[in-house]
């Protein structure tokens, strides 16, 4: 598939994770269990554009009646995040974490990639509570934010 593809898979193996490739794509998908909660991942290789993209997405879709409630928190949370930050699409709902790197004129390395993975997956375990109790609590954006940030 291309360097950053077989970079990917070989941190993946090396780190002792669990992983399918999507139909053929340059696309990995895992689960991955935190303190708060389950997830998927999915870990992208973008060869032409020499970027590695690696993100944790919620299996639960916000309903459309805390769409605007989640994009607040989303956006609280985001504001001094340097490593990554959190999306919502809101054609349906759907809440992840994004971490990426851009390779151009360099190499990808096992090391890169960690600290993307680790740092995303910490960020999503660590804001999911916040993210639930906006959702099924009837939290407001603000109050989650003070909860899950201290």
């Amino acid at each position: 598939m291309g360097a950053i593809f077989d970079t990917m898979v070989r941190f993946f193996r090396s780190d002792d994770w669990n992983f399918t490739q999507l139909q053929n794509e340059p696309i990995l998908s895992m689960g991955v269990s935190g303190k708060n909660g389950k997830w998927r991942c999915f870990a992208k290789a973008r060869e032409e554009q020499y970027q590695f993209v690696f993100y944790s997405v919620l299996e639960t879709n916000t309903p459309e009646n805390k769409r605007a409630a989640i994009a607040e928190f989303l956006t609280r949370a985001n504001f001094g995040l340097v490593i990554g930050n959190f999306e919502m699409d809101y054609s349906d709902g759907e809440i992840r974490y994004k971490t990426s790197l851009d390779t151009e004129g360099d190499q990808l390395s096992d090391a890169l990639i960690k600290n993307a993975v680790y740092t995303n997956i910490v960020m999503m375990d660590r804001y999911l509570p916040g993210i639930m109790a906006v959702i099924y609590g009837n939290a407001s954006a603000f109050d989650a934010i003070r909860q899950v940030e201290g």
